[in-house]
């Protein structure tokens, strides 16, 4: 008997109606080892050493749930399926062979799995505190396999020390680019890819090497082009607060992060939207959401091509999605950050109504 996948989404844009949304519960702070403490501020990865394996605060977690169940109501009432992954202890202690650590959270089912089509891939993730993060959405995954979803996990990584360079400094502004991670095995992140129907792009980062990206090109076949987006941050981590597709022929791009002279020839036909520098938010935010950057401004989620769910503090972002012909529906998740983003991290689109197609010259 033939059957339907539940799970179809080919680009950022079609008429979303199921998404995967994380959920705060158990969250814990991470580990302190290296391939972590590179990608967040000197301050934080000193106070996050201190506390890597405790619970985030109560405060932390009590603004940030309040936002995320309003964003879950506000995807409900656009008539969008929202299905969450089960509740895990994240101070349990885990091991392989090689080492041992204490889970994260699972906040952001953007980063573990990376959907193409049909298939719902697992991802080799760099962080050893996030080795077992996808166990948290088998309910799911099995669900959708049964229901005629493809269902594949990409090479469970080692993440011994030869992983990761023992010498890896963070590059000053003008030195030449380096990365903490290795070429010993494939490693990537789903978040470090966005979709265009058959063209991926893609960032190399400090969760994403060169054998991830070769791994997921080749897995992907002929049918699909991956295209590396050359990205100028000093600490890389994740494509969607750097290039996010938006609408067929329109990109959005950081001005920090991006020379838009150094795009991939097939965008050299869409319109490339430079997002307005973040707004200012007082001091406090500002420094939690600073654990992920301050151009979370542009972790935005597409509803359909015309509009988008953005965060309600950011007008100068509102102002600019209006401006480039889209329809912004302000929101609240600035609190999110301190978990890992905010509403593209904070999601994984599982079905959009459309089919596959090509959006490039």
């Amino acid at each position: 008997m033939a059957l339907t996948s539940p799970v179809n989404s080919h680009n950022e844009w079609d008429p979303l109606e199921e998404i995967i949304v994380g959920r705060l519960d158990g969250a814990t702070i991470p580990s302190g080892h290296p391939v972590v403490a590179c990608n967040i501020p000197p301050w934080a990865a000193r106070l996050q050493g201190l506390a890597a394996g405790f619970r985030y605060p109560r405060r932390l977690v009590e603004s940030a749930q309040r936002e995320l169940d309003q964003f879950v109501e506000l995807l409900r009432s656009l008539g969008i399926t929202v299905t969450r992954p089960d509740p895990v202890d994240h101070r349990q202690r885990f091991a392989t062979p090689g080492w041992s650590s204490r889970g994260f959270c699972n906040t952001c089912p953007r980063d573990s799995m990376l959907v193409i089509g049909d298939e719902i891939i697992e991802t080799p993730m760099a962080w050893p505190c996030r080795y077992f993060e996808t166990h948290s959405y088998r309910t799911l995954l099995k669900d959708y396999f049964r229901r005629g979803a493809r269902w594949t996990a990409a090479p469970k990584p080692q993440l011994t020390d030869e992983l990761f360079d023992p010498e890896f400094r963070t590059p000053g502004d003008g030195d030449p680019m380096r990365y903490i991670l290795t070429e010993f095995e494939p490693v990537f992140d789903a978040a470090d890819f966005v979709r265009a129907g058959r063209d991926l792009f893609v960032t190399r980062s400090n969760v994403t090497n060169r054998m991830g990206i070769e791994w997921v090109r080749r897995h992907l076949g002929p049918g699909y082009r991956v295209h590396e987006i050359e990205s100028r941050c000093r600490t890389p981590m994740h494509i969607d607060t750097t290039f996010l597709v938006l609408a067929p022929g329109k990109a959005l791009v950081n001005p920090e992060y991006i020379d838009v002279d150094r795009l991939p020839d097939v965008l050299s036909s869409w319109d490339i939207l430079v997002a307005p520098e973040p707004d200012r938010i007082d001091d406090r935010l500002l420094k939690v959401t600073s654990l992920c950057g301050k151009w979370l401004s542009m972790n935005i989620l597409m509803v359909d091509e015309k509009r988008v769910i953005a965060e309600r503090r950011h007008t100068g972002m509102l102002r600019a999605l209006e401006k480039w012909g889209f329809e912004p529906i302000p929101c609240d998740l600035l609190h999110y950050a301190p978990f890992g983003g905010s509403f593209h991290c904070a999601t994984l689109d599982v079905r959009r109504r459309g089919t596959l197609e090509s959006y490039v010259d």
